[in-house]
């Protein structure tokens, strides 16, 4: 497994990834967790996979088998912002705008959304080394783009994995019931730590 990271200008240097992670997603959010978000029958793609957004993958023997995508917190696009502001706002119709506890708008907060990994990863530890890889594509945007502090939306039972992986997370708001899939989420805050460096909080 490796990690690759890069923004839309640099995807066309990592061949058909960013695709096959847009793949990816539509095989487990529409067609697993059946959520009404923007899809054909290839791809799951919305309004936040623009300009703005940095994506962090991993790859084994070519194939894309997990990623996520952040973006920082001040992103503008059309009349778009990010996810967790928008849904604040009364702009998304899946998200209870009572998930986000505050309005942040910060160069220094980054925004994490639609963390995915293949199912042909069936064992904890392969799980847990692509979640690691993904981690380290993290803290590598975070070094490059002068990011401090991610947060998204997960699920309950994957802050737990996340946990005992060493990711620091701490919930920012209380878990809401998402009746699309039956599955608990909250919004969390991520401090980024990185290498021979202290725990850094966001201002």
């Amino acid at each position: 497994m490796h990690n690759v990271t890069f923004d839309l200008s640099r995807l066309h240097e990592h061949g058909s990834a960013y695709f096959d992670y847009l793949k990816l997603r539509k095989e487990f959010f529409v067609d697993v967790l059946k959520w009404d978000i923007p899809h054909n029958d290839k791809y799951e793609m919305d309004q936040y996979d623009n300009p703005t957004a940095w994506y962090s993958l991993v790859l084994r023997d070519g194939k894309v088998i997990g990623g996520t995508r952040v973006m920082p917190t001040t992103s503008h696009w059309g009349k778009h912002t990010y996810m967790l502001r928008d849904a604040m706002h009364g702009r998304l119709e899946n998200i209870p705008n009572t998930a986000m506890p505050a309005d942040i708008n910060s160069p220094y907060v980054w925004e994490m959304t639609r963390l995915v990994i293949s199912p042909e990863l069936r064992t904890a530890k392969e799980r847990a080394e692509c979640l690691s890889l993904m981690g380290q594509g993290l803290y590598d945007i975070a070094a490059s783009e002068g990011c401090v502090e991610y947060m998204g939306i997960s699920s309950i039972a994957l802050v737990r994995v996340l946990r005992q992986l060493g990711f620091p997370l701490e919930r920012l708001g209380e878990p809401y019931y998402d009746k699309e899939d039956g599955r608990r989420y909250a919004v969390l805050r991520m401090p980024v730590l990185l290498p021979g460096q202290e725990l850094i909080a966001a201002e």
